[in-house]
């Protein structure tokens, strides 16, 4: 067992957090102190890390419950906004999921769709108070006999709404390039012909995920910010992977560890839950998470104080490899380089771009160092770790 100099409990930074003497910084924060006190200074001073990122998260949806009409119904085919939700869960439960596309949108068949409501915009809608128009149908039985139900309702006339996002925050995604002849429309964005332009999504220094690079502060149980409400890191998320090719200082230099998150939608806010129209794509849903590193020991400020210039990201070609299923690393490129607006690849300048939001990153790192200051957020002790780490 590795022996630290700093050794601290979760139990006793939140005894700090109650006592309004807890010392928290943001990712980009504790940079600037690890670098002029060193690692072991820096854990003896700060008690919190927080991290941030605001970017498209496709893997998202939410449980909804709408009650019971007069007479009762058992739901097995449910609209929102003439959005299709699965309702093979239970008489008035539902699923909506971000990526479904309302009904009878013309999708591709005039390439490039426009894909202008969906799963995604139901949830904003929600989550901003918005009317919808709840559309049920069922086959009818003796216990519930209605056949048909419509009513126009908020997120106030729901007896539950909870975001429950299976693959959310993946650490280190890649960047995409087009190295085909033409323009093509992905989840990464519109891609130009001939590597003109690179796109990326993920909030660097600031990511949740790669702040803790072997997730050894983070699992089931861990209080995150989530949409502009506490959530909770309720499993790994889907294709999370642990064993994949890390630097020396521990961070994946490709897709890694996901998480899923469950949180209270009737809390949430759209500032930091909003839908998004990929051209040629599809819906998707921009989310907001923050996680707080609680500073466990020096390791953990080690880990924490990462900068762009030593997180790593693959670049692959969504032209004709990455459809193909055949995808094979261009090259890899830093996060210092990608956010300065232009790489060189393969001799060529290419423009980059990012899907998510630095500034919102940012903006939820502060919020959560202030929620924690003020005492209103408490750091969650994981249950059990994520499976790898």
């Amino acid at each position: 067992m590795k022996r630290h100099k700093v050794r601290k409990t979760y139990k006793e930074i939140n005894e700090k957090i109650r006592a309004g003497n807890v010392v928290v910084v943001t990712a980009e924060e504790i940079i600037d102190i690890v670098e002029r006190k060193g690692n072991v200074e820096a854990a003896k001073q700060v008690d919190v890390v927080t991290t941030g990122t605001f970017g498209p998260m496709c893997s998202s949806g939410a449980f909804l419950n709408f009650g019971h009409p007069s007479p009762r119904i058992k739901g097995t085919r449910t609209w929102l906004n003439d959005v299709a939700a699965y309702g093979g869960i239970a008489a008035v439960d539902c699923y909506i999921g971000a990526t479904e596309v309302v009904e009878g949108d013309p999708l591709n068949s005039i390439h490039p769709g426009e894909f202008n409501y969906g799963g995604g915009h139901v949830i904003e809608d929600l989550v901003a108070g918005n009317v919808i128009r709840l559309r049920v149908e069922g086959y009818g039985t003796d216990c519930y006999p209605a056949r048909k139900y419509e009513k126009n309702i908020t997120i106030h006339d729901l007896r539950d709404a909870m975001l429950f996002n299976p693959r959310n925050a993946y650490q280190n995604y890649s960047c995409a390039v087009n190295m085909s002849d033409r323009t093509i429309y992905t989840y990464m964005g519109v891609l130009r012909p001939f590597m003109v332009n690179a796109t990326y999504s993920t909030s660097g220094q600031l990511s949740p995920l790669l702040n803790d690079p072997y997730c050894s502060t983070i699992g089931i149980g861990t209080r995150i910010f989530l949409g502009g409400t506490q959530g909770f890191v309720s499993w790994h998320g889907t294709q999370h992977r642990t064993q994949v090719l890390r630097g020396e200082n521990g961070v994946p230099r490709e897709s890694a560890a996901t998480i899923a998150v469950i949180g209270n939608m009737k809390e949430m806010n759209p500032e930091w839950l909003a839908a998004a129209s990929f051209l040629g794509y599809g819906v998707s849903l921009y989310v907001g998470i923050g996680i707080p590193i609680p500073v466990l020991n020096e390791e953990v400020v080690k880990h924490a104080a990462v900068r762009d210039e030593d997180i790593y990201v693959q670049i692959y070609d969504y032209g004709v490899d990455y459809p193909s299923g055949k995808a094979k690393s261009l090259g890899e490129i830093n996060y210092k380089e990608l956010r300065s607006g232009q790489i060189t690849l393969n001799g060529k300048a290419v423009d980059t771009a990012p899907l998510s939001s630095y500034y919102k990153a940012r903006q939820i790192a502060h919020l959560l160092k202030e929620w924690i200051e003020k005492g209103t957020f408490f750091i969650g002790e994981p249950q059990q770790m994520l499976p790898g780490c």
